[in-house]
């Protein structure tokens, strides 16, 4: 069995420390800000969080790009030359092209580096979602799954990461098209909170709108209590743009309602940061279904 690499991309969002510790290399993702580009590491080493959501609070735009063929190539070509495979978790195909971007890098490259593989799984997923599925791909992997069984197993349960998420403030959602000016404007008014998630292509899918903030991720763990299978067996993340308060709310009640085996907090960086606007807060749990 050759040995093979995991691999995923900043919108994993996964904490430093624990990409270190899991050994996932992680491929940065541009963001623009003011005319200056920016790569966004796991660690922020170009931008913190914080810095990022108090510009935006203040009205600054961020443009996100999706991952070129240089970047491929050197973060792929080192793992080739070492003789290592590659097994690449990919922010979902249907909120970005960087999945078909690494599709077209990869089939060059193994034309280049002949017999080794790699495989581009598109994670049907964002940010902790993404991340998510990589953590336990690596566990999968330290369980002794060859890249074939690992692929295997990915693609069967990509659809049973839960994403369930609300935001603070509805303007960066309909600049987005998520939801229409004047829901925005009534909304804010009115101190709606819009309820959504990830559905199994992919998608960004608003699915209910709750009044207040509190109620709003109250909602998320309602959903979690729903359709989590074994959350006993199960580490369960939560994500957040700038807001430890709502995470910290959000685990005390995951923790009322459930025996986890632990629960990890991470930060939303910008590539998710720029369509969601500071506030947003996630809960990630495998369910029967998304």
């Amino acid at each position: 069995m050759n040995e093979y690499v995991i691999v995923s991309d900043a919108t994993c969002d996964l904490p430093a420390a624990l990409t270190e510790q899991l050994e996932i290399q992680v491929i940065p993702m541009e963001f623009t800000m003011s005319g200056k580009i920016y790569q966004h590491f796991p660690d922020a080493r170009e931008m913190s969080f914080h810095t990022f959501y108090e510009r935006t609070k203040n009205g600054e735009m961020s443009v996100t790009s999706q991952i070129n063929s240089i970047t491929y190539e050197k973060y792929f070509c080192p793992i080739l030359e070492q003789g290592k495979d590659i097994l690449y978790i990919a922010f979902s195909s249907n909120l970005s092209g960087t999945y078909q971007a690494s599709r077209i890098s990869a089939a060059d490259l193994m034309e280049r580096y002949s017999g080794r593989k790699i495989v581009c799984i598109d994670s049907k997923a964002a940010s902790v979602g993404e991340g998510m599925l990589a953590y336990y791909a690596v566990q999968k992997k330290r369980e002794g799954l060859s890249l074939e069984e690992l692929v295997k197993w990915v693609e069967l349960n990509r659809d049973r990461i839960c994403h369930w998420f609300t935001v603070d403030d509805l303007n960066h959602l309909k600049r987005g098209g998520r939801v229409s000016a004047v829901s925005a404007v009534v909304g804010t008014a009115l101190g709606i909170k819009p309820v959504l998630h990830v559905d199994k292509e992919g998608q960004l899918i608003p699915v209910a709108n709750v009044r207040g903030r509190k109620k709003s991720l109250e909602s998320l763990v309602d959903r979690m209590v729903q359709t989590c299978v074994h959350p006993e067996d199960q580490t369960i993340f939560i994500g957040h743009g700038d807001d430890m308060a709502a995470a910290e709310f959000l685990k005390t009640l995951v923790l009322e309602k459930f025996s986890v085996k632990e629960v990890i907090i991470s930060d939303m960086g910008p590539v998710i940061g720029a369509h969601t606007g500071c506030g947003i807060a996630a809960l990630f749990f495998i369910g029967t279904e998304k």
